[in-house]
Order: C-alpha cells, then sequence, then structure tokens
C-alpha cells in the first residue's frame, strides 16, 4: 500500500509525466536560425498539437532565456489557416534588440482565463501552464552595422545630427559626402545608454518591461553646404556599415519650408502584446515617405510632439519605434517635444495641486529617460527626475527652418508664469526676426483648445490659458499645435475662446494664432466631443462656433509656407489626399480659414508641392445632428465636414482616457 504522505507527490509526478508526453509529441521548426537585419522576416512551423484549442498560441521570446510570463509578444496558432489538423506555420518580421530570440506554443482553454490578466483592450492575456514545445533560438547576423538611423537639427548652420543604436557601443563613425561613391567626411560619435536603474517604475524596471536598449550613438556632420543632397552612412570597419542614406541640408536664408507635423503616432507590431499598438502608425509613415519622396531636393522636417513610441515601459517597443521611422527619419530631421506617455509616473517632480487629475501612471515607469536619451534636440533644456535617473532633456527649445521659426515646449513639467520654460518661451517669442521669419510655430502635447470633452483636462487647459495664451498673442503667433486628442480639429483665429475675424469683407482683422489639434496619427483611443448641456451622454455633439473643422480620419499635416503666404494641409491615410486646407498670410491674416460646401478651396498650397497631386474631397451632410449609440469597434472611416457646410457626423469608437 502507498502511504498516504506520497499520494500528492505521484500525483504531481504523474501530471508532469502526462505534460511531458504531450509536449514531446509537439514539433516546432524554424525557416532559418539567423536574420540579417530588422524587419527580415522568419517562419515558424509545427504539427502535433493533439486536440487544438482557438486560444492555443505561440509567444515570442527575447531574451530566449526570458521566463515564461515574459513574453514580447504572442500569435494565436488560430491565425493559420490549417491550425485544426493540428499543425501550421506563422510568418513574422522580428526587429534586432542585440540579443537572441526563441519561440514557444502553449495550450490554452477558455476555462482557464484569468478576466484579472488582461491587456489595455480588455483581452485576457495569455496563460503559461501548458508550455507543448520550445524552439531552437535565432540569432540576428553581425557586422551588418548599426540600425535606428535617425536625424535632427543641432540648431547650428551647416549641421547635421545623426543618431542610432549598436549592440556594443565601440566606436562608430559618421561618413558623408556629396556623392554616394565619395563619402570622404568623417564624423565621430559620443556614446550614451541607460540602465535598468534608470527607471522609475513598473512594469519598465521588472523584467516584464525592460529589456538591454543597446548603445546610443551621437554624431554631428558639420561643414554641410546649403541645400545640397549629402549621402552618408554609420559604423565602423570592424562592426560593419550602415546602408547609404541621403537628406538635403537646410539653407540659411531659404524662402520655402516644407515640414510635416503630427502627434500620439506610436508604432505598430506584427504580433499581440501587454499594450495596445498602432496600426495606422504604418499608413503614416508611408504618406509622408511619398511626400518627401516627391518634393525632390528640398530641405523638410517632420515634426511628432508627443506620445512617440506608446512603449509604456516595454522598452522594446522602442526599437520597433525606431525601425519603423528609420525610411523617414533617416532622409529628414525628426523633432519631438515630450508627451504624457513618455513621462508620466506618480512621483514626478511637479504635481501641483491642481493636476490630481492631470498627470498619472501613463509613462510605465519610464520617467522620461529613453525620450532624454534617444533624442537629442536643440539647446539645453532639462529638469531633475528626483531619482537616480538623468535628467529629462529635449524639453524646450527653438530654431528656424527657412521661413518659420519653430518653437517646441514640455506640458508635463512647469510652464507656469515665473518658472524656467516660461522665461524660455517669452524670451523666445519676443525676439523673433519676423523679417526672417514670417511665421511662428508654437507646439506642445496636451492642448490650450479641444472639443474632446474630457473632463479631467479641464485645470490644465485652464493654466495653460492663464499662463501661455498671452504671450502667443501678444507676439503675433501664427500656429499653435497639439496634440494628445486623438483626432484633427481645427479652430478659428483664437483668443480667450473668440473667433478673431478673417477679414474677408474688408472688415478690420486681428492676427490670432490658430489652433489645431492634430494627434491623429496612429493611436485609436478615441475622444469624447464637447456634449450639448442637456444632452451630456449623447455620443454625437454639435461643433463650438470657434472648431472650424474636425475629423474622424487618421493622418498627418502638411506644411508648405514661403514669404508671402503660409499653407496647411490635413491628409488623411485612408487615400493620401487633402481633407482640410488653412491658409495665412505672412501678416498674419487668415485667408480662408475654412473649406467651401462644393469641397473647393482657394489655396494653392498643394501645387507648390510639385509632384504632389491631391484633390480636396468631402462629404457635405445637410441633415440635423444624428444620435449614434456606438462606443467599442474599429475605426473603419469617419465623415466630417467644415463648421460651415453643415455639423460634421462622427461615430464614437473608444471612450477611454487619452
Amino acid at each position: 500500500m502507498i502511504p498516504l504522505k506520497l499520494i500528492p507527490f505521484l500525483w504531481i509526478l504523474c501530471l508532469l509525466v502526462v505534460q511531458f508526453s504531450s509536449s514531446s509529441q509537439v514539433s516546432i521548426s524554424l525557416s532559418s536560425r539567423s536574420i540579417p537585419k530588422s524587419g527580415d522576416s522568419i517562419t515558424i512551423r509545427w504539427s502535433g498539437v493533439a486536440s487544438p484549442s482557438p486560444l492555443d498560441w505561440l509567444g515570442i521570446y527575447s531574451p530566449a532565456n526570458s521566463s515564461h510570463p515574459d513574453f514580447i509578444g504572442y500569435v494565436f496558432l488560430s491565425t493559420s489557416p490549417e491550425w485544426k489538423s493540428g499543425s501550421g506555420s506563422i510568418t513574422i518580421p522580428l526587429i534586432n534588440l542585440r540579443s537572441d530570440y526563441q519561440f514557444r506554443i502553449f495550450h490554452w482553454t477558455e476555462s482557464e482565463i484569468n478576466p484579472k490578466k488582461q491587456d489595455h483592450d480588455h483581452n485576457p492575456l495569455p496563460r503559461t501552464k501548458h508550455l507543448l514545445a520550445e524552439s531552437e533560438t535565432v540569432l540576428f547576423e553581425q557586422g551588418r552595422g548599426p540600425e535606428q538611423v535617425h536625424l535632427a537639427l543641432t540648431g547650428h548652420p551647416g549641421e547635421m545630427r545623426v543618431m542610432f543604436v549598436t549592440h556594443d557601443g565601440k566606436e562608430s563613425f559618421v561618413r558623408y559626402g556629396l556623392t554616394s561613391n565619395k563619402m570622404g567626411k568623417i564624423a565621430g560619435t559620443r556614446v550614451s545608454r541607460y540602465e535598468r536603474e534608470d527607471m522609475c517604475d513598473a512594469p519598465a524596471n521588472e523584467s516584464i518591461g525592460w529589456r538591454d536598449p543597446g548603445f546610443i550613438h551621437d554624431g554631428v556632420m558639420v561643414g554641410l553646404e546649403d541645400g545640397k543632397r549629402y549621402y552618408y552612412q554609420v559604423g565602423s570597419d570592424s562592426g560593419g556599415w550602415s546602408t547609404t542614406y541621403s537628406f538635403v541640408s537646410p539653407m540659411k536664408d531659404s524662402s520655402e519650408t516644407i515640414a510635416f507635423l503630427f502627434g500620439d503616432m506610436g508604432t505598430a507590431t506584427p504580433y499581440s502584446a501587454f499594450v495596445r499598438t498602432q496600426e495606422e502608425s504604418i499608413s503614416t509613415i508611408k504618406w509622408i515617405n511619398r511626400d518627401i519622396d516627391a518634393i525632390g531636393n528640398k530641405p523638410a522636417l517632420i515634426s511628432h510632439i508627443g506620445d512617440i513610441s506608446y512603449a509604456r515601459g516595454y522598452s522594446w517597443l522602442w526599437d520597433n519605434f525606431f525601425n519603423q521611422i528609420e525610411p523617414v527619419a533617416s532622409k529628414v530631421p525628426y523633432h519631438v517635444c515630450i508627451g504624457n506617455h513618455e513621462y508620466d509616473w506618480p512621483l514626478q517632480p511637479w504635481r501641483p495641486d491642481w493636476s490630481y487629475s492631470v498627470y498619472g501612471t501613463d509613462g510605465g515607469g519610464e520617467c522620461g529617460v529613453p525620450y532624454s536619451l534617444r533624442f537629442n534636440m536643440p539647446g539645453n533644456s532639462s529638469e531633475p527626475t528626483g531619482t537616480r535617473a538623468p535628467a529629462t532633456r529635449n524639453l524646450y527649445y527653438s530654431f528656424d527652418l527657412g521661413v518659420v521659426h519653430f518653437v517646441y515646449f514640455s506640458t508635463e513639467t512647469n510652464f507656469l508664469s515665473g518658472s524656467k520654460q516660461y522665461e524660455f518661451l517669452k524670451n523666445d517669442l519676443e525676439s523673433v526676426d519676423r523679417n526672417k521669419t514670417p511665421y511662428v510655430v508654437v507646439q506642445g502635447h496636451r492642448p490650450m483648445y479641444t472639443t474632446s470633452y474630457q473632463t479631467r483636462d479641464v485645470p490644465f487647459r485652464d493654466r495653460l490659458q492663464e499662463n501661455l495664451e498671452h504671450l502667443f498673442v501678444k507676439n503675433k503667433v501664427t500656429l499653435a499645435f497639439w496634440g494628445h486628442v486623438h483626432r484633427y480639429e481645427r479652430f478659428c483665429p483664437l483668443n480667450n475662446f473668440t473667433c478673431g475675424s478673417l477679414g474677408e469683407n474688408g472688415e478690420d482683422w486681428k492676427a490670432f494664432p490658430v489652433h489645431l489639434v492634430i494627434g491623429m496619427a496612429g493611436q485609436d483611443w478615441q475622444p469624447i466631443w464637447q456634449p450639448r448641456p442637456d444632452h451630456l451622454t449623447d455620443p454625437v455633439f454639435p461643433q463650438p462656433i470657434q472648431s472650424m473643422y474636425r475629423a474622424g480620419e487618421f493622418g498627418y499635416v502638411r506644411l508648405i509656407a514661403n514669404r508671402e503666404k503660409l499653407t496647411l494641409s490635413y491628409v488623411g491615410n485612408h487615400d493620401g489626399e487633402v481633407h482640410d486646407m488653412v491658409e495665412i498670410m505672412a501678416s498674419g491674416q487668415v485667408l480662408n480659414g475654412h473649406a467651401s460646401a462644393d469641397g473647393s478651396s482657394s489655396g494653392n498650397g498643394v501645387a507648390v508641392m510639385g509632384k504632389l497631386s491631391s484633390k480636396l474631397s468631402w462629404y457635405v451632410m445637410v441633415a440635423s445632428i444624428l444620435v449614434l449609440g456606438a462606443f467599442v469597434g474599429y475605426v473603419l472611416g469617419f465623415i466630417s465636414r467644415s463648421r460651415r457646410g453643415a455639423e460634421a457626423k462622427w461615430t464614437a469608437v473608444k471612450s477611454e482616457e487619452t
């Protein structure tokens, strides 16, 4: 007879034998054991899965020795057409994380779902109790050169900064020149990195979120001639050289400025992750890349105003983001300002009493560190974190590009009257030479004006208006761009919620700033527009008189300016065409701050783009506001109209806080 005290141990042994027997029947194989470069794909094949479940899943692990719960992503086996047979294959592009990969197959059923373990979409996260098979490890090939190449202006004429990542931090260089076969100039790089201990909170400082970020190299190409196309490579003879990239250098006294602007883009992944990723970001990069190619040998700029990668503590999403933007960021300077999803955490140094509903845990414990070290913007703004982490950088700065003076500032750190940032903004705006740069464009993440009905941000908007609006009005800021709200909205020229006259009928006018919300580049948490006072819970709301145009399509804005006029166009990702346009004279007068009911516009900004051919397309609603009830679903496209044409029909998709 078996002693009673041994029965539990024998039972566990039987379970292990059954599990081992089950997993030993499943085979898993890979199309390759090595991958040349980021973005290249690998195919995972399996067979022998008995009684397959629709919830059986493939876990993606890097490094390969990660524990079962610490996957970087997952794909359900049911995405393979033949999964019900117990066999199948999945092909996935991989990003170089400077470490090996492994793939694991797990059995999972609905009876084992834990409702407390959910992702951002409230879907249950897969469980790792029943391992069926583990693959061999996969490595990225060495000697292929650095990755994640991106440019930035330094604020000094004749210079261009380039940053990139290596796995070992060994000495690397930038070589560049006016022809691709003769890059005779060499620039060295300085190296930095951050550690797990620099992260201030979870998940960024836990094993589930932390991965080695590699070594960040920073070099400056100097002595550049105005308006010339330069070719460059980064790397070294020992570590390998990157592919050859090129850019057009800015011109000191250029009479034209071209820029592409957006906020809240994020990155897409070919697998599910712990946090939501942003599929629309792929289209944003695609259309901007089209536009950059179309302008030919003209300098340009990309401006990303906060909520950059949406990594939120899962560090490999930063790698994914930089790989995704490299096709455009290696061609034109890529400039940023900080958003809540780069910075916020409960112990951030500046957290006034009125901001209890504003600043939260949106940064995922990163406390601004990856943002501060992976970018290097002009100027030397910084604020201490109050932790071991290095000071937060890239907070506020400005530079001239052609006929536009660009200003960036931080809505996450102190901007109130008397602060260092306030004094910077005041001095900077007062010192602009309007003969040189007749247009001033200010950019920050959280908006001063929006008709998104997010009550928690009201105290913040009040402080922006009380402390900064008078600076914008007094110094005749041309445009104020904001993100945070994940849609496009353009306002009339504004001062204290009051529209300035456009001067269309010869009357007097004032050069008030035109505010635009441009957080529509990728993130799909949808805002709720300001409701009618007597219908607070209705999901479709009329536009206030100040709101000239608002739209549900994803996209970006395209800025083209010369000494006479600035033309701003809103390009939709769904078709790559212009859906809103505003023209502003160098004097500050808004010429046509609305779209006509027949879809036409008197603007000629699209023609300035040369090869670009975009027509205005609209669908004008003649019916009154419809009450639409659905709050959950995916964005299939929205129909939006000018404030003057008719009220816009708009479908709420997601109502979670931004």
